[in-house]
């Protein structure tokens, strides 16, 4: 699969996954494990640019004695993923397009 294209998704789908509601990374990596694996060094890369491009925000509150990150979606990232819906129906299309069987064999 392309890097970009690859990126992008994983970013929508750590958008995803904080869209209902603040999470941290332990939880994010279990709740999308379902539906693909990910690693911590790979998921905080994703968190950081995505507060970078602020699509999310970060705290930090102790817990168990420690301190935690928690992440919460902003309304910028709640665009993303709208955004993502509609150029993945775009994709869908030229996907059929492009599997569709050939009539003229």
């Amino acid at each position: 699969m392309d890097a970009q294209l690859k990126r992008g998704l994983l970013d929508v789908c750590v958008l995803s996954a904080i869209k209902n509601d603040e999470s941290y990374g332990y939880k994010i990596i279990k709740d999308m494990k379902p539906y693909l694996e990910m690693s911590e060094s790979t998921l905080y890369t994703i968190l950081k640019r995505l507060e970078t491009a602020e699509l999310l925000t970060v705290r930090t509150a102790e817990h168990d004695g420690r301190l935690r990150k928690y992440y919460k979606i902003t309304k910028n990232g709640l665009k993303r993923i709208e955004n993502f819906k509609e150029e993945w129906r775009e994709v869908m299309s030229i996907y059929k397009f492009v599997s569709k069987e050939s009539g003229n064999e």
